[in-house]
């Protein structure tokens, strides 16, 4: 445990249906008080630093490959710990497997570091996933959480699928998953957001949202991930803000390619969402909700949408949309070359991403006032 507990300038010196009105009155206060003792109440409008998803630690999460300066972390307390340290205000984590003594030592761990914990989970597939799906929940709620995100798709829509046909039944699938999941959160009062995951086009999940028309599913909200189905990002997180349960903040910069356009996971503040405005609408949204890192570093993305097979599941999509995205992409170009990893050893992209992480924790709290 010591390892992970090395000061953090030490080891990086060492190796560089619902209405809007209805839907927040129920879902962002409402619940909140039947989930939370009344001590609670008198710290609702306290917000928290800046928190990490477990992806802004790709690399470094269960990795294979040993290293001194920044060993993996392997659970869900050696995040926590290493998310204090470093001045976060908590963690959203998967849930793996989770025994109800492990969510006890959670929830011990978290109490005592003072962090709020976000779980993240897979829908169930057939009915027979609902079962564990409830377990996964149970652990969830006994170690704290109050928010599980979710997704419908583990991919990306334009990578996944060759047909409309094929993304129809995708998302009866989708439907048919949440229908099963609603129950069992609505059940133990937990709120379970649908992450907008390079799946979904904004008006396709608030479509499903207003189905359910159900207080207890509603949205992660990912800053950018819209971006890449040819959405403008800031009117992606007007629309899906008033629906937010929980974020992903990220910010993004983009670049031409010969198929397209190419996206990458950025330092905040320098990419090409307006952070502050998004933050803004989602706290007049949700006061509660809490503002979650998603820093993932990796090689830039590839968005082909001059191919013809990213088009196979967009046949409504006007071509406006794509001459305003590239006009985004040639507007606000980002200076020189998109970070990537696949030039840096092992070593080198842990420490890489440590510091992405840092620059971005640092940025959240001088410049958005978050911590």
């Amino acid at each position: 445990m010591k390892k992970h507990l090395q000061p953090m300038h030490t080891r990086i010196a060492q190796n560089t249906g619902l209405q809007r009105r209805e839907f927040l009155h129920t879902s962002a206060l409402g619940l909140l008080v039947f989930a939370q003792p009344l001590s609670f109440l008198s710290t609702m409008t306290k917000e928290s630093a800046m928190g990490v998803i477990v992806h802004s630690y790709s690399i470094r999460w269960n990795a294979k490959t040993e290293s001194k300066t920044f060993p993996a972390f392997t659970d869900a307390i050696q995040l926590l710990e290493h998310c204090h340290e470093l001045g976060a205000g908590g963690v959203q984590v998967t849930l793996n497997n989770w025994t109800s003594d492990f969510a006890k030592k959670v929830r011990d761990r978290r109490e005592k570091l003072g962090l709020y914990l976000e779980g993240s989970i897979g829908l169930p597939k057939t009915a027979d996933d609902v079962a564990t799906f409830e377990k996964e929940v149970l652990a969830a709620k006994e170690a704290g959480a109050q928010v599980l995100r979710t997704v419908c798709l583990n991919g990306r829509r334009y990578e996944t699928f060759n047909s409309a046909e094929a993304f129809s039944i995708f998302k009866k699938q989708s439907l048919q998953s949440l229908q099963w999941a609603e129950p069992i959160v609505k059940k133990h009062r937990i709120k379970l957001a649908v992450e907008n995951h390079k799946d979904w086009k904004a008006a396709e999940l608030l479509a499903i949202l207003k189905g359910l028309s159900s207080p207890w599913v509603g949205v992660t909200l990912d800053f950018g991930n819209n971006i890449s189905l040819l959405e403008d990002p800031m009117e992606v997180i007007k629309a899906l803000a008033p629906y937010a349960f929980s974020t992903h903040v990220k910010d993004v910069g983009l670049a031409e390619y010969e198929q397209g356009f190419l996206m990458s996971e950025v330092p905040l503040g320098s990419g090409v969402i307006d952070l502050r405005t998004a933050l803004d609408l989602c706290r007049k949204a949700n006061p509660t909700i809490n503002f979650n890192l998603e820093m993932i570093t990796r090689d830039p993305l590839q968005i082909p949408c001059f191919s013809e097979g990213y088009w196979a599941t967009f046949a409504q999509t006007p071509a406006t949309d794509l001459a305003k995205t590239i006009q985004l992409v040639r507007a606000k170009k980002y200076p020189g070359t998109l970070p990537g990893v696949k030039n840096l050893d092992f070593e080198q992209k842990l420490a890489f991403e440590e510091k992405n992480v840092l620059d971005c924790l640092s940025y959240s709290k001088n410049k958005l006032g978050l911590g």
